[in-house]
């Protein structure tokens, strides 16, 4: 019987959550929902000294805006295998360090930064790898070198210490990427990663792959930057003696700039103008607010199919896809081993069509929202507010554009397109508008039929063709050029606010 999936995300706490990082989660969370298993939030906090205060929350609250859910885990509920904040696990790691330098897997080094600082020195004016390895370890201070009375001294009395692996020389180390095939690494190439510090602290390496074995997890997926990780991570299941617990691997392609050269980064974002956080970030020291998608006007169902996307193809000409169809779709093998070049255009894209997908009803909070901001909270029934929704969400990208391209559905315009006006009003408007006011107001019935035959009437009679007058008509009803079928916008504001509209043109309007 297969074993069951249980895969988890593990993040930092040292700042805002990138898009990367999302996308990670989202696939983790993706391929166990696919599988049935369990899909697990872990914090990696060991390394106190990067720790920012407000991170973790600004993770957790990122993942439950995109609905991206754990089973359990930090800020889901605790599973069997608490607790999941490694800080609160670090009791448990020291036994493992312990384990590995008993088997002779590991050891002691007492070097001092300025030991490691001349030794890389030395190795740089010889032009060779400025790295603690196997070759290096023979001149410094460590418990492969030092007598072991000298070791135990040290130990008793409270010296500084590390505890590195160590690596066996120039050993191949393969390990089969559920993305990428096999793949495989020299240990020459590698150095003796300290896995325990003497503050009791353990480093990523040690404490990721004990949690994740005592975690029973079934696949390790995660972004590419941990490849050359990974075979440490493969001896350290061997040394251990689990390598038939050790989890299957696959590594995500990087995220890239819209140029495709390199990592995406803040910095293009502020540089191109788009958000590559998820949600604000405000910076504990410095104050500096970076703007999210969520804040700016991003959809979280377009957001994860942006990302869903980004690396990933479902084989079909398919773009559009729900959570639920994500999942159903969702396979390893389908993603790709290169970088995925962001598209900005492409997330505006996105989020304009879940926009216009959205139920009239589930756009009516964001434009009670935009009533309330501009004092107007109490003015209109919900079947308007149904009726404006209709007719706003299909122009617009972002559901913070309603305000500005849907404000006179609210309130009266205060100013008139310049240019229309300029092209077609003429001494023959004013009668126009005067014979509309009146036939309009003399209307039983006020549709959008009907509406159009009293115009067309109006204008037949006034000697004025359609085509020359629609748009300044517009114009006198909304202020603008352009938006949803004229016709329809007199029907949902009603005969009294659509005379009284035409009769402010007529006082406004001076040519």
């Amino acid at each position: 019987m297969d074993r069951s999936v249980r895969v988890r995300f593990a993040p930092s706490p040292t700042g805002a959550l990138h898009i990367g990082g999302v996308r990670t989660a989202l696939y983790n969370y993706l391929f166990a929902k696919k599988q049935g298993g369990d899909f697990i939030i872990r914090i990696e906090d060991t390394d106190q000294t990067r720790f920012v205060p407000g991170a973790e929350e600004y993770i957790i609250e990122s993942l439950k805006w995109l609905g991206i859910e754990a089973n359990e885990g930090i800020g889901f509920g605790d599973g069997p295998y608490a607790p999941y904040r490694q800080s609160e696990r670090k009791h448990i790691y020291k036994e493992y360090a312990m384990q590995l330098l008993e088997a002779g897997h590991a050891y002691y080094a007492f070097d001092t930064a300025e030991d490691l600082s001349s030794m890389r020195d030395r190795l740089k004016a010889t032009h060779a790898d400025a790295k603690y390895d196997p070759i290096t370890r023979s001149s410094m201070k460590n418990s492969l070198t030092l007598p072991e009375d000298e070791v135990k001294r040290r130990l008793e009395s409270g010296e500084h210490y590390v505890i590195r692996y160590k690596l066996p020389l120039n050993e191949e180390v393969k390990l089969f990427d559920e993305i990428r095939g096999w793949v495989s690494f020299n240990t020459n190439q590698m150095d003796d990663k300290v896995l325990f510090k003497s503050d009791g602290m353990p480093t990523y390496h040690l404490a990721n792959v004990v949690d994740d074995y005592l975690m029973n997890i079934s696949h390790v997926i995660r972004g590419e930057e941990w490849l050359s990780s990974a075979p440490l991570h493969v001896l350290l299941y061997r040394s251990f003696g689990w390598e038939a617990e050790m989890p299957k691997f696959a590594h995500l392609p990087l995220l890239l700039k819209p140029e495709g050269n390199g990592k995406l980064s803040k910095r293009d974002g502020d540089r191109l103008g788009f958000p590559v956080f998820p949600i604000n970030w405000v910076d504990p020291i410095t104050q500096e607010v970076s703007t999210g998608y969520r804040e700016s006007g991003y959809l979280p169902q377009a957001v994860v199919n942006l990302l869903a996307m980004l690396g990933w193809n479902p084989g079909t000409d398919q773009e559009i896809f729900s959570m639920d169809e994500l999942i159903e779709a969702f396979t390893l093998e389908r993603v790709s081993k290169s970088g995925a070049k962001f598209d900005p255009n492409k997330a505006k894209w996105y989020n304009q069509q879940y926009v216009h997908k959205m139920k009239d009803e589930d756009f009516v909070p964001f434009v009670h929202k935009a009533l309330v901001e501009h004092g107007l909270d109490h003015a209109f029934d919900e079947k308007y507010l149904l009726n404006t929704c209709r007719l706003i969400k299909e122009k617009i990208s972002f559901t913070k554009e309603l305000w500005d391209y849907g404000r006179y559905f609210f309130i009266d315009p205060e100013h008139y397109d310049e240019m229309v006006v300029k092209k077609r009003w003429n001494d023959n408007i004013p009668a126009l508008l005067k014979d509309l006011i009146q036939n309009f107001s003399s209307m039983e019935t006020f549709t959008q039929l009907s509406i159009e035959t009293v115009y067309q009437e109006t204008l037949n009679k006034n000697g004025i063709a359609g085509k020359d007058f629609l748009q300044l008509f517009r114009v006198c009803l909304t202020g603008v050029s352009g938006g949803p079928q004229v016709f329809e916008i007199a029907e949902l504001l009603g005969k009294e606010k659509t005379c009284k509209r035409i009769q402010n043109a007529l006082e406004k309007i001076k040519i």
